[in-house]
């Protein structure tokens, strides 16, 4: 099977030792991703509805780049500092995934890379 190194401009640079996404087969691996502007790649300064907007808005950029969107989105993982915020996700994440939505997980964490209060990350399963 080949893996395929995904890139994009449109989503925050990788900050570290790993790659935006990976693609094997028809399966992508995203990154996680947080509220950073790919153009400046700083976090995004604003409320929490702003953080989980920039959020998905990376996702989907590289969800792009692989060749599909959110809307194949089979799992998505999302990284809250504070579980409080979970019910703003729900509401933010009507915006950027179709029904049907994609399982996911909502886990608590201490902290995030850079100071940011979310962080998700996804797997996408694209048509064959």
């Amino acid at each position: 099977m080949t893996r395929t190194i995904i890139k994009t401009d449109d989503a925050p640079a990788a900050i570290g030792t790993y790659s935006q996404a990976v693609k094997c087969g028809n399966t992508v691996y995203l990154s996680g991703q947080i509220p950073l502007d790919p153009k400046t790649m700083e976090l995004v300064n604003g409320t929490i509805e702003d953080e989980i907007h920039q959020v998905f808005s990376n996702l989907r950029a590289v969800a792009i780049a692989s060749g599909g969107t959110l809307a194949d989105v089979a799992k998505l993982n999302v990284f809250l500092t504070d579980l409080a915020h979970f019910p703003k996700v729900n509401e933010i994440m009507i915006k950027y995934f179709p029904t049907p939505f994609p399982a996911r997980a909502a886990i608590g964490v201490a902290s995030l890379p850079k100071g940011a209060r979310v962080e998700a990350d996804a797997i996408l399963v694209l048509p064959e």
